[in-house]
Formats: structure tokens, C-alpha cells, sequence
């Protein structure tokens, strides 16, 4: 282990340490397998969210300037969707039969911010649709609208996109830096806001905002998931770092859990009623949904350090991660006070945890 893993993991252990242990469920959720990839094209070993189509059996994994699609049984490379320039999140229209891909860029001097459409059966690319909004980073379908959301984080802002025009409806300002949404499949879409630390409420039918939900005591919410059922969003901030249990009716906080560094994805899975919540700092946090009221902590789970992106597989109840291998952090300026290590090219790789 590297200092700068070290590091990281001593603060975790500290901070994870520093709470009352809570009861714990049984557990055997341990790592099944770890899946090599090679570089993206360009180099660029940046990545991302991963999405899964339970039903198809196909992961969409987030890899540079591609997105990776594996077979989600037996873990083998099914294509690839590529030409991109960095891609972030990956959405899924089954009722369309259409996939989309945010690719956007926040290094200084990019100019591609687009949202990427493929077929979801042959994976050819289909459209580009420029957003034209910096940062353009979590994209979600919303089925009622049957619109197209990004959220472009530097620019503060939800582009809406209707993909059968394959056209921009409207940008709507969020006031405050964005991060991943969920939708209830009612119409709302709901979205974390770490710089008011609070949760976004939009109305998919009138493109407005509907309500504004403090986190507290969790700061800067980053990741989101949902329960459609019990109508409870299960958001994770990174300071103070918590994952909050709401209602998605009225914006009560019902219950919140300390949790690891650098949280970045949550998913919940209705047939365990397991929620699953990975950390930068290589930790994936279990809960069970007892009650609409409450969750129980399950255990933490060691990963690797980078493994901050998860998604579940409802079919198998198995969990994706992706990570890589670091360099050490780039010496502190006065605009990147605390850098973070850099992924090496050449060691992505995806990580199977279940059952």
C-alpha cells in the first residue's frame, strides 16, 4: 500500500472508529471477480458512473474517451461505444431503445459538452445533442416526461433534452453546484446540491423547481439513490459525511449514518431492500431498509482505494465498482489546495462483489 492509500485509509478507519458501534445483519458479500481492461484510446484513464441494464445483461461502464459494455453474466466485453471525448454517466430508455452518454468536460479549454445517443441493441451511435454547458457530468431518463436530464456541475445548472427531436428543451438553473440525481417515476426528478447542501426537487412535467431540502447533518450531498416503492432517497455527502435517509414527499430527514471519505454512488436494490454506498477511500457501506423509517447498518465492506463508483445488479443482486491503480497527488496550489491522486494508465479495472 502507497502512503497516499495509507493515508486515506487511516483517516477512515479514524473517523469510522469515532462513532457507537450500531447492531449489524449477517453478510457475505465478498469480491467475486476483478475484470482487467485495457487503456481507453488517448490515454485519458479517467472514470466514472456505471449503469446497469438487469434485464438486457449488459453493464455500462464509464472509461475515458469510451464507454466499456460487459456482459453482466459472464463478465465478458460485449463492445464498446467510443469517440468520445470524456464520459461520465451513462442513462437507459427502454421504452425508446435508446441509450445515452454525457460527455462533457471540465478541464480548462475543453469546448465538448454533449450527451451521446446509442441504440441500445447494437450500440451503434445514433445523435449528438451539444448541452454547451461546462462540466456536463450526471445524466438521467425520466419516464414520464420521456426527457433527457444532465447535470452539468461546473455550470450549476439541468439540461433538458427531448430524444426523439434529439433537441435542448430548456436549461434550468439550480443555484449551486450539481451532482447525481434520482426520479421517482412519477414525474420528479430529484437532484444533491453540495454547495447548499441540500436536495433539488423538479418537476419533470413543468421543468420548475418544486422544493428545495436541506441534508442535514450530512454537507455537500454527492451520491443518490432511490426506494420508488417506500418513496425514500438515500443520499451520501462528503462533509460532514453522512448518508441520509428522506422522505421523497415531503423532505424529512428520518434517519442519517456516518459513513467513509470521498463517497461519490449510491443504488439500492428493492429485492434485498440492500443499499449499497461506495467511497473514494476504497469502503462500499451496506444498510437494510427495515422500514420505511429506518435502516440498519449490514457492514463495511474494504474494496480498493478509487472505488467510488457502484452500481447493483438487481437480476443477481451483485455490485459493480471501478477503480485503478495511482500515482501520488500533484503538489498543492492555491486553486487545487488538496489534489488527489491520478489514475495510472493501463491498470482500470472493474470489481464484481456479491453473494
Amino acid at each position: 500500500m502507497n502512503s497516499a492509500r495509507l493515508s486515506v485509509a487511516l483517516v477512515g478507519t479514524f473517523l469510522l472508529m469515532g462513532h457507537p458501534a450500531r447492531p449489524q445483519r449477517a453478510s457475505s458479500y465478498h469480491l467475486l471477480k476483478t475484470i482487467s481492461l485495457p487503456p481507453a484510446p488517448g490515454g485519458d484513464e479517467y472514470y466514472d458512473y456505471i449503469t446497469v441494464d438487469a434485464e438486457a445483461r449488459r453493464v455500462f461502464v464509464s472509461h475515458g474517451t469510451e464507454v466499456v459494455v460487459l456482459n453482466a453474466d459472464n463478465y465478458s466485453v460485449l463492445g464498446k461505444i467510443g469517440g468520445l471525448t470524456r464520459s461520465h454517466g451513462i442513462a437507459i430508455a427502454k421504452d425508446l431503445g435508446k441509450g445515452f452518454i454525457s460527455d462533457g468536460d471540465s478541464r480548462p479549454g475543453a469546448t465538448v459538452q454533449q450527451v451521446v445517443f446509442f441504440d441500445l441493441k447494437t450500440l451503434a451511435v445514433t445523435g449528438k445533442v451539444p448541452t454547451g454547458q461546462p462540466d456536463t457530468d450526471a445524466i438521467i431518463y425520466e419516464p414520464v416526461s420521456k426527457h433527457v436530464f444532465t447535470f452539468n456541475g461546473d455550470s450549476h445548472n439541468t439540461t433538458v433534452i427531448d430524444p426523439e427531436k434529439q433537441a435542448v428543451v430548456t436549461t434550468i438553473d439550480l443555484i449551486g453546484k450539481v451532482e447525481f440525481p434520482a426520479v421517482d417515476g412519477r414525474g420528479m426528478v430529484y437532484d444533491n446540491n453540495p454547495e447548499k447542501s441540500d436536495v433539488v426537487v423538479i418537476d419533470a412535467r413543468t421543468n420548475g423547481i418544486k422544493a428545495r431540502w436541506p441534508t442535514a447533518p450530512e454537507g455537500a450531498p454527492t451520491s443518490m439513490a432511490m426506494d420508488q416503492k417506500t418513496r425514500r432517497l438515500f443520499s451520501a455527502g462528503r462533509g460532514p459525511q453522512f448518508v441520509t435517509m428522506m422522505n421523497a414527499d415531503t423532505g424529512k430527514v428520518l434517519a442519517s449514518y456516518p459513513i467513509s471519505a470521498g463517497v461519490d454512488a449510491g443504488a439500492f436494490d428493492p429485492g434485498t431492500r440492500l443499499l449499497f454506498v461506495s467511497t473514494r477511500e476504497g469502503m462500499l457501506h451496506i444498510y437494510h431498509e427495515d422500514s420505511p423509517d429506518k435502516l440498519s447498518d449490514v457492514e463495511t465492506l474494504k474494496t480498493e482505494y478509487g472505488a467510488k463508483t457502484c452500481q447493483v445488479d438487481t437480476k443477481t443482486h451483485r455490485v459493480f465498482l471501478s477503480t485503478s491503480d495511482f500515482n501520488p497527488p500533484a503538489p498543492p496550489t492555491e486553486k487545487q489546495p488538496r489534489p488527489l491522486p491520478t489514475p495510472k494508465p493501463g491498470n482500470f479495472r472493474v470489481l464484481v462483489y456479491g453473494r
